[in-house]
């Protein structure tokens, strides 16, 4: 079947921030493990183990790329290997130095022009948007957010993705910027989507009460920024998946 007049090509890489570090592994293994035994148990929400995301592909999308290989992918990593992550951190004001009660929220970063690096801590558990709303009762996509605190974190984010974007080896996404961990996709249960028939879903009703608070890794500094290519892979003599990453630059 030939391809639909001005299809959009399909996706083949991601920017993102890898949540798995070597300061992370040690918390976010401790805490997936003991989110997965409980979500799974049948004592418990009886939750397919294959939707409960694999501890290698944790992390943070800034967006999504339809790369050409050769020209496209040297212009996106062209681009990562420019950016100057420390100044664009430098150059945002925290709200809380123009709003005074956000000062009372806990801030996910260092205060900017200092030595130490940006941090994140990820805490509770959401029901991503199917639709116009979010429906726990009928959910398909359970994630982490970080920590947003002041603000910084957040602005930090869509100024990188802005780069590629202004670069135009990104797409512009009007819907705006969702830092998000994913911790369970029901896609990834074998026989839970297909193009023919319903999603798989889950009642995630009492699991988002019961982690709503959860801390699934705090203070963790950001080490990297990432172009990956899409579709995890097995790692080899583990039951852990990972990104297979296309380019890199440290914080």
């Amino acid at each position: 079947m030939p391809p639909r007049p001005n299809a959009r090509p399909s996706p083949t890489h991601f920017l993102c921030i890898p949540l798995v570090t070597p300061a992370s592994r040690p918390q976010l293994s401790k805490s997936l493990a003991s989110f997965k035994a409980d979500v799974t148990s049948p004592d418990s929400f009886a939750v397919q183990p294959d939707a409960v995301r694999p501890l290698g592909t944790l992390h943070l999308t800034l967006g999504i790329m339809s790369l050409a290989k050769g020209e496209g992918i040297s212009k996106a990593t062209e681009v990562l290997k420019n950016l100057k992550p420390r100044e664009i951190l430098a150059g945002i004001t925290p709200l809380s130095s123009t709003t005074p009660l956000a000062g009372k929220a806990q801030s996910s970063t260092s205060a900017p022009g200092t030595d130490s690096p940006l941090r994140i801590t990820l805490r509770g558990l959401h029901c991503m948007k199917s639709g116009p709303r979010a429906d726990p009762s009928k959910a398909s996509v359970l994630y982490a957010p970080p920590a947003q605190g002041e603000g910084v974190f957040q602005t930090f984010c869509e100024r990188i993705r802005a780069t590629f974007e202004e670069a135009g080896v990104m797409e512009k996404d009007e819907r705006g910027l969702l830092l998000h961990a994913t911790i369970v996709n029901t896609i990834y249960v074998k026989g839970g989507w297909s193009k023919k028939g319903p999603k798989l879903t889950i009642d995630a009703r009492d699991i988002l009460d019961r982690y709503d608070d959860y801390v699934w890794m705090e203070d963790v500094p950001l080490e990297k920024i990432t172009i990956c290519r899409m579709g995890a892979r097995k790692i080899e003599g583990t039951d852990d998946e990972a990104y297979e990453v296309e380019a890199e630059i440290d914080f």
